[in-house]
C-alpha cells in the first residue's frame, strides 16, 4: 500500500492576514526581549518580558505547554543549538544567546528567532550570527521565485559554501516547516542540498524558515530535559527565523514588521503585503 506525503495547508487571503497578526505581536515580543538581553540578566526574565508582550495583545504562546515545555521562548546560550529552558542563569559577557518564540491569534501561529551576542562580541561568533541571519535571507529571497521548497535550502547551502573563513555547519536534524493553524505543519523545509526538491511552492502557502549553523560539527545531542539540544563537541551555534507566506502576489515575511523589505532588498526582492 502507497502512503502519500504529510498534506499541506494553503492559507486564504484573509488567513494569512490573521498570521501577520500574529507576527507582529511576535515580533514585538522579540524586539523587548531582546532589548532586555544585557549582562546580568537572566533568561528567566527575558521569558516574562516576552510573555507580558503576548498577554497585553491577548495572544497566545504556541510554545508554552507544547509537548509539555515550560515556558514562552526557547532560550539556548553558546552550545545549545535550540530548545532551551529560561532559567536562573545569568547571562555573561560574550554569551551567545538564541530566542526562538511564537504566538497565536485566533488559532493562527507565528514562529520566529533571533540570535543576540551579550556584550563584547568574539569576532567568530559575530561572523556565525550575522552568516545564519544572511542565510536566513537567502532562503527567503530564493522562495520569491521557487518552483520547490527544495530551493530554499539549496540557496542556503550554496550562500554558507561560499562564506570566507573556517567552514561553518548546518545542521541536518532540526529544519524549518509548513506553520498556520498549526505551530509545526508540511512540508519539511530543509536548509542544505539534499538532492530532494521538495513540494511545489503554491500561493497561500506558509512557512518557517529558519537555518541553524554551528562553528564546529553538526552532531548534536540532546540532554537529560528531553528538549535541549547541545553541539557534542561544544561549538557555538546561532539560529535565525521567520514566518514567511506565498500568496498570489507574491511573498510577505509575516514575522518582520516591514514585511521583510530591508532584508530583501539586497536580492532585489520587494515583498508584497496584502491589504485588509
Amino acid at each position: 500500500m502507497a502512503f502519500g506525503q504529510p498534506k499541506i495547508e494553503y492559507k486564504s487571503n484573509a488567513q494569512i492576514l490573521k498570521m501577520r497578526e500574529a507576527g507582529l505581536v511576535l515580533a514585538e515580543a522579540l524586539d523587548t526581549a531582546v532589548a532586555a538581553a544585557q549582562i546580568g540578566t537572566t533568561t528567566a526574565e527575558l521569558d516574562r518580558l516576552f510573555e507580558a508582550v503576548l498577554n497585553k495583545h491577548g495572544a497566545k504562546s504556541n510554545f508554552k505547554g507544547y509537548y509539555g515545555f515550560p515556558a514562552t521562548i526557547c532560550a539556548s546560550v553558546n552550545d545549545q543549538v535550540v530548545h532551551g529552558f529560561p532559567s536562573d542563569y545569568v547571562l555573561a559577557d560574550g554569551d551567545v544567546l538564541k530566542i526562538d518564540g511564537g504566538a497565536i491569534i485566533e488559532g493562527w501561529h507565528a514562529d520566529s528567532a533571533r540570535t543576540v551576542i551579550i556584550g563584547t562580541a568574539d569576532p567568530e561568533d559575530q561572523r556565525l550570527s550575522d552568516t545564519t541571519q544572511q542565510a536566513m535571507w537567502r532562503g527567503i529571497a530564493a522562495l520569491a521565485t521557487a518552483r520547490f521548497v527544495g530551493e530554499i535550502g539549496e540557496a542556503i547551502d550554496d550562500f554558507v559554501s561560499s562564506v570566507e573563513g573556517a567552514p561553518l555547519g548546518i545542521l541536518e536534524d532540526y529544519v524549518g516547516h509548513g506553520i498556520g493553524t498549526e505551530m509545526h505543519q508540511a512540508p519539511d523545509v530543509l536548509n542544505y542540498r539534499s538532492g530532494h526538491r521538495g513540494p511545489r511552492v503554491k500561493p497561500g502557502m506558509c512557512l518557517a524558515i529558519e537555518p541553524m549553523l554551528v562553528r564546529g560539527d553538526i552532531e548534536t545531542k540532546v540532554l537529560e530535559d528531553d528538549w535541549t539540544v547541545v553541539t557534542t563537541d561544544g561549538s557555538r551555534a546561532s539560529q535565525w527565523e521567520h514566518s514567511v507566506a506565498v500568496h498570489l502576489g507574491g511573498i510577505w515575511v509575516l514575522t518582520a514588521p516591514d514585511g521583510g523589505a530591508a532584508g530583501l532588498a539586497p536580492f532585489g526582492v520587494t515583498p508584497s503585503p496584502l491589504q485588509p
